[in-house]
């Protein structure tokens, strides 16, 4: 319904956001590395790969330097 109602330009957003949020129930991994990358983003806080085990923690964005 979302698809045909784009396709003829109808806004369904309301429509559009529930199949997004029931899209990503679905998937076994976006949600949860989204928030993890997120909170390692703006608390330091550590994430898993899937590719390595164990924990990990990246430098996101250059430390301020004290004047």
């Amino acid at each position: 319904m979302v698809a045909a109602a784009a396709r003829q330009g109808f806004p369904t957003p309301a429509l559009a956001a529930s199949l997004s949020y029931f899209d990503a129930y679905r998937r076994d991994r976006l949600p949860a590395n989204l928030i993890q990358a997120q909170r390692d983003f703006f608390g330091a806080h550590t994430y898993e790969r899937l590719d390595r085990p164990g924990r990990f923690h990246t430098q996101w964005q250059n430390p301020t330097k004290p004047d």
